[in-house]
């Protein structure tokens, strides 16, 4: 994982682990203790997804860019989906409250993609390879 990778990571993490903690309070005083249960798993569950996402692009554009891109839609369309499967599977459960569940996906999820495309905004990377070869061109 590249300098840029981890700062990117960081930047989007640390917010939303906080957000995660005023939600798990929040949800705590509104619906007891199985509302800050469903606000921590739902934190957890976004650190997780997303996490799992920035690994697999900055792995992916070690490769090449076309499978930074691929790796980026795959982990996307995962990662709604499961969602979708989680929420949907977990729906009628009494171990936890769903909504603060829910709420907090949704939160943290808005979060963590607002402070990423802000870390990638920051970040200064240059637009062309200083070191390519152009085929055809100077030295062999």
């Amino acid at each position: 994982m590249q300098a840029n990778d981890v700062r990117v990571l960081k930047s989007a993490a640390i917010p939303t682990v906080a957000v995660g903690v005023v939600a798990v309070i929040v949800s705590l005083l509104a619906a007891g203790g199985k509302g800050a249960l469903g606000a921590a798993l739902g934190t957890v569950l976004v650190g997780v997804f997303f996490s799992i996402s920035v690994v697999a692009v900055s792995y992916a554009a070690r490769i090449s860019p076309q499978m930074m891109a691929i790796a980026a839609m795959v982990s996307y369309l995962v990662k709604v989906v499961v969602i979708m499967v989680v929420l949907s599977a977990f729906r009628d459960t009494t171990a936890w409250n769903t909504m603060a569940f829910a709420w907090s996906v949704v939160i943290c999820t808005l979060v963590w993609t607002g402070f990423e495309v802000r870390a990638f905004m920051k970040t200064k990377l240059l637009y062309v390879d200083p070191e390519a070869k152009v085929p055809g061109k100077g030295d062999s």
